[in-house]
């Protein structure tokens, strides 16, 4: 331990000691005299945050299987506890063995949403690594990134030393296996960066430099090494099921945002709407087999005792033998006397006699996301879902007798009008009174669209925050409904998260401008100032419009086209012209829409 009596006297001046503890159940140790390489992953937020990612549990569980490697977890301390850290001196720690960052081989953060990237910022501060790439010595962690952020790398590159894109549970052991050859050669950085960047999804981005145009936008993607590709390739993890899963998680010591067990159920979307960046950049679906999602869920119980059980994936009720599947979980959940929860529950393909089944046991709130109020709308966005199926879906689900339910909606969405902000309204207008009689809790939640990179609208513009303002004051007059709960999300980080979702490298400079007035912590709404984030980019000569609110046109160079998602662009202005005209495009299972992910 790097601190011992320092250490325990911190934990006692701090909320939630047990963000730092570590000695969890089901926590690996090793003896770090017979690692050859330590990995560091780190999540850029808070512990109860990062623990609730099933992505940590996967990695952790892979990495610490390998001999020789040793995957301790790092995570953003709480603003006491960094106040205290910087006081006394104490460097930023990994949990498992309290060992300082900056001692590490390897140093991994997930990139999840893109306003964690100022507490990336803040984390290399307090381990005392560099923030830049370019003055990290030899002899310093490699850092990496990687997680759905990494489809659009650019405006945190010149952090980064390499970043792996698309799925990591084989790249992540490729990837640490060089490592270690390079490590036992003793060559340079320089030479690991050359060998990293022959391996499949893995884009070193010191070995491109961006070249703009005088209105700012990108004229080339000039390559610096010869190592550099045209493009980068996304890792497909085409056989899911040879990495296995998770059974031994760890068991947080305090109350974490989601505090259970889960399953992958099957990764990918067959759906294709076309606002959602998930559905495009994890495709193609993969199902994991009935059978062996039975076996993991029960000894995942067995192992950390959690009280309930989730299945993980975008569309859950598309799993080719759901009915079979969440059925026989629910017998799995009885038996241990645990509750099942069925997340990403897809309107029109709703298995009631999965509800009913579930709904005699430990009931627990439906969510369903329409996300448009009008058909037309819906028809934009490729949600191919109709009136009345919402509401045949919803009065089945209360004559079962459920009691609470969430509505998703999105606003700021192409080719919107008032009339589908009306559309919203009346959508839970009618709902309220199928459940008038049954006295059902109603939440309806408004996201504000925001454009990502590889999918059908990161060409389009985004609404401005005096027009998300104005939409969501239009639709709180709207839902003054008796028993309807109405909540909205902030414009202003929208906007953000829109200008980094479609940045480049020049918003690095903005990043450090940001952090070093204070920000951090930025998804959260307590901790969030637009104001000092407004400053930073005046101060950078930045235009947060020009990242956020701006049309693209088809030919214009944007920042992600280095990445190869596998989804082709052809695909993607495809379904950009449809939308415009309303069309819809089929499921994939039933029929292959030629994306570009089979070749």
């Amino acid at each position: 331990m790097i601190f011992e009596q320092e250490f325990e006297k911190l934990l006692k001046r701090v909320e939630k000691p047990a963000r730092y503890t570590g000695g969890e159940v089901n926590e690996v140790q090793k003896d770090v005299g017979k690692c050859s390489l330590r990995f560091g992953f780190a999540f850029p937020d808070m512990y109860e945050i990062g623990m609730s990612y099933m992505g940590l549990q996967m990695l952790y569980d892979i990495l610490n299987k390998r001999e020789g490697v040793f995957c301790e977890r790092v995570f953003a301390p709480g603003p006491d506890m960094e106040c205290l850290m910087r006081d006394k001196g104490v460097p930023l720690f990994t949990l498992e063995t309290k060992t300082p960052v900056s001692e590490l081989d390897m140093l991994g953060f997930t990139l999840q949403y893109e306003l964690s990237y100022t507490n990336i910022i803040n984390m290399l501060s307090l381990a005392g690594i560099p923030f830049f790439s370019k003055d990290r010595k030899d002899g310093m962690p490699i850092v990496v990134g990687g997680g759905p952020c990494a489809f659009n790398p650019e405006p945190v590159a010149d952090l980064f030393d390499l970043f792996l894109v698309g799925d990591g549970e084989e790249a992540i052991t490729r990837l640490c296996s060089l490592y270690e050859g390079w490590k036992a050669s003793g060559d340079s950085k320089d030479a690991f960066l050359k060998m990293a960047g022959k391996l499949e999804g893995v884009y070193v981005p010191s070995f491109y430099e961006p070249v703009y145009k005088e209105n700012g936008e990108i004229e080339e993607m000039k390559k610096l090494s010869e190592f550099a590709g045209d493009k980068v390739k996304k890792c497909v993890l085409w056989d899911i099921n040879s990495c296995g899963f998770p059974e031994n998680n760890i068991v947080p010591l305090i109350e974490t945002v989601h505090n259970r067990a889960v399953v992958e159920a099957f990764r990918g979307c067959t759906r294709g709407c076309r606002f959602c960046q998930a559905g495009m950049i994890y495709r193609p679906v993969r199902e994991r087999p009935t059978e062996s999602l039975l076996k993991t869920a029960e000894k995942q119980l067995k192992a950390t005792g959690h009280e309930e059980l989730s299945l993980l994936s975008l569309s859950t009720s598309d799993h080719s033998e759901f009915v079979s599947l969440a059925t026989r979980l629910m017998a799995v959940c009885k038996k241990n006397n645990v509750s099942l929860s069925l997340p990403s529950m897809r309107l029109d393909s709703f298995s009631f006699k999965v509800l009913e089944e579930i709904g005699g046991y430990k009931k627990s709130g439906l969510t369903f996301a329409p996300e448009a109020g009008t058909q037309r709308l819906r028809d934009v966005i490729n949600k191919n879902i109709t009136d009345q199926s919402i509401f045949d879906s919803i009065s089945q689900a209360a004559e079962l007798g459920w009691n609470a339910i969430k509505l998703y909606f999105m606003v700021g969405l192409p080719t919107e009008t008032y009339e589908d902000l009306d559309g919203i309204a009346e959508t839970v207008k009618k709902v309220a009174e199928v459940f008038r009689q049954k006295r059902m809790k109603i939440t309806v939640s408004i996201s504000n669209f925001v454009p990502k990179a590889h999918t059908p609208f990161q060409w389009e513009a985004q609404d401005s925050y005096e027009e998300f303002v104005t939409k969501h004051n239009y639709l709180k007059e709207k839902l003054k409904i008796k028993g309807v709960a109405f909540s909205y999300h902030d414009s202003s980080m929208s906007v953000l998260e829109a200008a980094f979702a479609r940045g480049d490298r020049r918003m690095a400079a903005v990043l450090v401008k940001a952090w070093e007035k204070g920000c951090k912590f930025d998804a959260w709404s307590e901790h969030f100032d637009y104001g000092l984030w407004k400053e930073a980019f005046a101060e950078a000569g930045a235009d947060i419009g020009f990242y956020a609110s701006r049309k693209r046109s088809y030919e214009e160079k944007l920042p992600w086209d280095t990445i190869d998602s596998r989804v082709s662009k052809e695909f993607l202005i495809r379904e950009n012209e449809k939308a415009k005209l309303a069309e819809t495009t089929g499921d994939c299972r039933q029929g292959c829409e030629k994306c570009g992910i089979n070749t």
